[in-house]
């Protein structure tokens, strides 16, 4: 039997991976190129609709009554 400690300890590992992962975010020439976004998953989209300097980047804001509910905004451009 796990003790309670050493369960809490490997939900913390796998959750630091799950946000680990997430950062890192996938980049797509066009927002209809994004099939499957899951809860908190972010995506940018270079389609050249942001200003310069800036990258459209799409998450998966909430859960709505369809699905995952897509945020929209410009962010800048990490180089």
């Amino acid at each position: 039997m796990i003790s309670r400690s050493a369960l809490l300890s490997i939900s913390f590992g796998l959750a630091s991976l799950l946000v680990a992962a997430s950062a890192n975010a996938a980049q797509v020439r066009r927002e209809a190129d994004i099939t499957n976004l899951r809860l908190g998953e972010r995506i940018l989209v270079d389609d050249g609709s942001c200003p310069a300097g800036q990258i459209k980047e799409i998450s998966g804001a909430k859960l709505g009554p369809t699905g995952v509910v897509r945020a929209r905004k410009c962010v800048a451009r990490k180089r």
